[in-house]
């Protein structure tokens, strides 16, 4: 009897086949691809995706039903590009990112100009292309084959419920906490893990069209509950020894293109890498363990989360999606104290939308590329040494004309990816020289490595901050005037860079692996910790020096410089860091992990990494964890309802 039956399965699939191999090859090969592309970048399997990815090309086909005959094929071909450029941007995309695209970010001409350098950079890699297959292969099918026409609403209807069915299978299997992930969106790669790519996609989609539902939907809860939070957790301005320590200097901040912090004291034969932040470190406050807190909008996001103390949008970015929003930023706080407020930056001025966010942000001025005389380019523009050269008599002519105080901007560009003339303008030597059998023998090491260009990169940021400091000082522009530097970002380099550079073995010019003698364990939160980058406060008068090594993110920039600077921002999120005595802060970034002084936590493998010595209890990653969450809630309802308007 089972054999009758079996039977007849296999001769019901292989009538299926003949009847529908067009309809079949398309099912079969866009699944495999979404199968491919979790392979290929987070290499995860986990069946409960199966179940979604297949449930949505399953969903994609019951609709072809209802398209009349002679255009069924094309109907086929166009939701195979679609869903062949989804895995195709989205490999590209992670490798750069470790993270999956934005719908929102590929409806804007911002991202197409950041993602152009992103694509030169990894584009070349084979599997990032090997999704095509699928459209080539349908074309063929299409030629030789056609499928039959039988029952249309009755087919319809059958492949539908095969959806659902598929698709609430998937639902009903665990982990059920991935909902959260799934509705909030914090933690996109959980979300592909979890729900598959084509899901996903179709989440951020939603995800992405908030803005304009948000003026229908859910409102009135939002407000309630940020009214309410900021009722129960709002603190007065923090008064301690260094409030209005800097009341009434002129300030520049130095937006440091994917200036990491790891690269700061490193030398290479016997030269620092660093030398003049090195010693700008030396006179200054220097935090040590600052955290940048971006999510899709990288460069714009840090500025926006320094300048408000609120993080990103779980969707989209503000700077392109919510440009018009209100927000209290640190840069209209300074100008209502009479302060000229100015950016400058050697990039086009639509480029994350700054020219319009930064008018609204509280800049008086933004010096965009029409502003300079592009000289010397280097990676994406205007090279930094060209671009400070110019800022001295731009700010020089702020100080005569329009006077004292100011708050400037200064955003660089040569270190941003991929560093490909790294060689023109450094020549720092990275490689090394070993004595071998009494012959001495010198290896590439980090020459023409993807690492290697960064850190060349990083030399020749430093040498350009030095010698904009120098002429600074030469036009007077350093008395009473603080500098401020900050690293965006992290560089976004993967993790197989560091293992090389940390286990090359120059003797036998390979990379030392687990076991080996002197091999030095760089595991996947050595990595996530090593993304830390530099905060450094300076200025000649300086009274206390010193380095601050408390957990710190740039969501406590502004309640942090703010208070030295005697200004208040009732609506930051984040804390004044000079408060905390106990070394304990809780930093939280965009998909819900966090770090404090002991752990760093994992949102995405929901699993605690020990920093330092002594037990840590499960009610401590509970607290932080609500903590964490609470947070990203409370700053995501502010930006998506802009609810400042109404709280103020």
């Amino acid at each position: 009897m089972k054999k009758i039956k079996f039977k007849k399965v296999s001769d019901l699939i292989i009538d299926f086949s003949k009847s529908y191999p067009v309809l079949l090859f398309y099912i079969v090969s866009n699944f495999i691809n979404s199968i491919l592309l979790r392979l290929f970048t987070t290499g995860s399997f986990q069946i409960r995706a199966l179940f979604f990815d297949l449930g949505f090309v399953i969903l994609f086909t019951a609709f072809s039903f209802l398209i009349k005959k002679n255009k069924k094929k094309t109907y086929y071909v166009i939701t195979s590009i679609l869903m062949v450029a989804i895995c195709v941007i989205n490999s590209i995309y992670y490798n750069y990112y470790s993270s999956f695209v934005s719908v929102s970010l590929l409806a804007t001409s911002v991202f197409v100009q950041d993602f152009g350098d992103v694509i030169v950079e990894f584009a070349l890699d084979f599997k990032d292309w090997i999704y095509i297959w699928q459209l080539i292969g349908l074309i063929l099918i299409i030629i030789k084959y056609s499928d039959r026409e039988k029952n249309v609403k009755r087919s319809f209807t059958k492949v539908t419920i095969l959806s659902i069915i598929l698709v609430g299978i998937g639902s009903a299997m665990p982990p059920y906490n991935s909902w959260s992930r799934f509705i909030k969106l914090w933690n996109r790669v959980a979300v592909v893990n979890s729900f598959g790519v084509y899901t996903y996609q179709v989440d951020d989609l939603f995800q992405s069209l908030k803005p304009t539902l948000n003026n229908m939907f859910g409102y009135d809860n939002a407000l309630k509950k940020v009214t309410e939070y900021y009722d129960e957790n709002r603190k007065e301005q923090s008064i301690n020894k260094y409030t209005g320590i800097f009341e009434g200097k002129n300030v520049i901040a130095i937006h440091a293109e994917s200036l990491q912090t790891f690269a700061i004291g490193l030398t290479f034969n016997g030269e620092e890498v660093t030398p003049n932040i090195n010693k700008l470190i030396k006179e200054s406050l220097y935090f040590d363990n600052f955290y940048a807190q971006v999510g899709v909008g990288t460069s714009s996001d840090s500025e926006f989360t320094y300048a408000t103390s609120l993080l990103p949008a779980n969707s989209g970015t503000v700077f392109v999606n919510y440009f018009d929003n209100k927000f209290v930023t640190m840069q209209n706080l300074l100008n209502n104290k009479g302060y000229y407020v100015f950016s400058m930056h050697g990039n086009v001025g639509d480029f994350w939308n700054r020219d319009v966010m930064h008018q609204n942000m509280g800049y008086d001025k933004y010096f965009s590329k029409s502003s300079f005389v592009i000289d010397e380019e280097y990676g994406l523009g205007l090279s930094d040494e060209s671009f400070f050269s110019q800022v001295v008599p731009m700010i020089k002519d702020i100080e005569d004309n329009i006077g004292e105080p100011y708050y400037g901007t200064l955003i660089t560009l040569t270190n941003h990816t991929p560093w490909d003339d790294a060689d023109e303008y450094s020549d720092l030597n990275l490689t090394k020289t070993i004595e071998i059998d009494g012959e001495m023998v010198t290896r590439d090491y980090l020459e023409g490595k993807v690492l290697g260009r960064y850190i060349k990169s990083i030399n020749y940021m430093d040498q350009a901050i030095g010698n904009f400091l120098e002429d600074m000082e030469e036009n007077g522009l350093l008395d009473d005037t603080v500098i401020v530097i900050y690293g965006d970002h992290d560089a976004r380099i993967s993790k197989g860079n560091y293992d090389y550079m940390y286990n090359y073995d120059p003797v036998t010019d390979s990379v030392l692996k687990p076991g080996d003698e002197w091999y030095t364990e760089f595991n996947d939160y050595d990595y996530e910790l090593s993304k830390k980058v530099p905060l450094i406060i300076w200025s000649s008068d300086m009274e206390e020096v010193k380095t601050i090594s408390v957990p710190m993110g740039m969501i406590d920039v502004m309640p942090t410089l703010g208070n030295m600077l005697n200004v208040y921002n009732k609506y930051a999120l984040g804390k004044d860091i000079m408060n905390i005595t106990d070394n304990e802060n809780v930093v939280v970034f965009k998909d819900g992990s966090y770090v404090t002084s002991k752990i760093y936590y994992s949102a995405r493998n929901n699993e605690a990494y020990a920093i330092s010595n002594g037990i840590i209890s499960e009610d401590y990653i509970s607290i932080n964890s609500e903590y964490a969450n609470t947070i990203l809630d409370i700053s995501n309802d502010v930006i998506i309802y802009d609810l400042l308007k109404e709280l103020k």
